[in-house]
């Protein structure tokens, strides 16, 4: 009996992080042959909040290159822990408080969590400072509308002039910032039963990207960070190019 990828949730409580590593990139592969797409256009990062350096090394040594944390205060002296590694990278996805822009510079790949203008200042104003390449970044998106979830108020974009002008707007004024590269856009789906449920998030986060892209000239943002440990399948199915699956990895916090 055939059963749909996007219909089921699998938790690795005894496995290795290896093991599960293997399990993730397997239905990644499965996920996005489904889809018609190559998997290696699909990024997978482990997220490893909450979770010691330890367990980074773990994943590292199992290939995983990719990792995300949430907060700046944890990520960094778990990068110092570290050391130097050889293409590890470490992408902040949770959200970032602006006076906090001065606690780092450099360390963090991508940011996910870009939410406001004001973010955005900060953070080109640390890069030009620190005289270093632009930051990349990534622009978070509601499209649920849900009031629990921070990002720019897009939701209904599709069918909203006024938001989605003023977000056109907005992109624009922060892709012209010297210090930042918008690289793309993110999303956090809502928590749901049927991960299929969760698709038309994805689907408009992928139409608004679309939009910017025939609105912006010279706009170069591919990525779409979205999807996490019960609906990336889904979000694959949608065009995701970053998944952020941590519990499947690593367990449960």
């Amino acid at each position: 009996m055939f059963e749909s990828p996007f219909a089921r949730t699998i938790h690795y409580v005894s496995a290795s992080i290896a093991e599960s590593l293997a399990r993730v990139r397997a239905r990644i592969a499965r996920a996005a042959a489904h889809a018609s797409r190559d998997p290696a256009t699909v990024t997978l990062v482990a997220v490893s909040k909450t979770f010691p350096a330890s367990a980074v090394a773990e994943a590292y040594a199992a290939g995983q290159r990719d990792f995300g944390e949430n907060r700046v205060e944890e990520a960094l002296p778990k990068l110092a822990a570290l050391g130097p590694r050889p293409g590890l990278r470490c992408h902040l996805i949770g959200h970032v408080q602006s006076r906090k822009t001065s606690d780092f510079g450099g360390e963090f790949a991508l940011i996910h969590s870009v939410d406001t203008p004001k973010l955005a200042t900060r953070l080109n104003a640390r890069a030009i400072a620190q005289n270093r390449p632009p930051q990349d970044i990534l622009l978070e998106c509601n499209v649920s509308g849900e009031a629990s979830k921070e990002g720019f108020g897009v939701a209904g974009w599709e069918r909203d002039p006024g938001a989605r002008e003023a977000f056109i707007t907005e992109v624009i004024r922060i892709a012209a910032l010297p210090g930042l590269r918008v690289r793309g856009l993110m999303t956090m789906a809502p928590v749901v039963v049927d991960p299929e449920l969760a698709r038309p998030v994805f689907a408009s986060l992928r139409g608004l990207r679309e939009l910017l892209h025939t609105r912006i000239a010279g706009l170069d943002a591919p990525e779409l960070s979205m999807g996490m440990t019960d609906d990336f399948e889904a979000a694959i199915a949608e065009g995701s190019t970053l998944v952020r699956i941590g519990r499947a990895i690593f367990g449960a916090r």
